[in-house]
């Protein structure tokens, strides 16, 4: 069902929620380079609905919070139209899901930032769900080397799916890797992403 004021959205359309919403309207809804909306922001402390500040959900008259606006992990739920994105109708509804922002945030930062240029090579650093995205966003690109970079060494057979072709284990050199990549790329690489999630 749609809310009053909905214009964008009909009961019927098959829609995905997303947790980093866009209004569409804010300065970064419209750049290129940025989806963090003023509006739909990730805020893990809002507990309810944007303009309310209230809960849609509740048991046995205790209220129930909004987790991160979307509460995907129930049966139903209330979210703003800011935080579903509409699909393709025709695909399968037993067969969608989402990603998540897993390899969403690996491929578009390679893909909208790093903007590797055919036949260059990348370093991605971490070889988890970004990783193995980024991974992704370097082939599509073209990237002619794609050198993974992770303390697992489990990781790297699956990563060649992904399109990582050269594999270095930091654990495994007795110098800093940034030299280790150095010296196989004959000075670095054009461009490195890093995924690690390590400040």
């Amino acid at each position: 069902s749609v809310g009053e004021g909905v214009t964008d959205l009909q009961p019927g359309d098959h829609v995905l929620p997303i947790f980093t919403g866009e209004c569409g309207e804010c300065p970064h809804c419209h750049s290129e380079e940025s989806n963090m909306c003023e509006l739909l922001r990730i805020n893990t402390e809002r507990g309810g609905m944007i303009l309310d500040g209230e809960s849609r959900f509740s048991i046995n008259g205790k209220p129930i919070h909004h987790f991160l606006g979307t509460s995907t992990f129930s049966e139903y739920t209330v979210v703003h139209s800011g935080q579903v994105v509409k699909i393709n109708p025709k695909a399968p509804l037993d067969k969608v899901c989402i990603v998540s922002c897993g390899l969403t945030t690996g491929l578009g930062a390679t893909l909208n930032v790093a903007k590797p240029k055919k036949g260059q090579s990348v370093a991605v650093f971490g070889l988890g769900a970004v990783g193995l995205g980024a991974a992704e966003g370097a082939r599509i690109a073209g990237a002619s080397r794609i050198i993974g970079v992770d303390l697992n060494s489990n990781r790297f057979e699956e990563a060649k799916k992904f399109g990582v072709t050269e594999f270095v284990n930091p654990k495994e050199h007795n110098k800093p890797v940034q030299r280790v990549i150095a010296e196989m790329t004959n000075g670095g690489v054009d461009r490195s992403v890093e995924c690690t999630g390590s400040v």
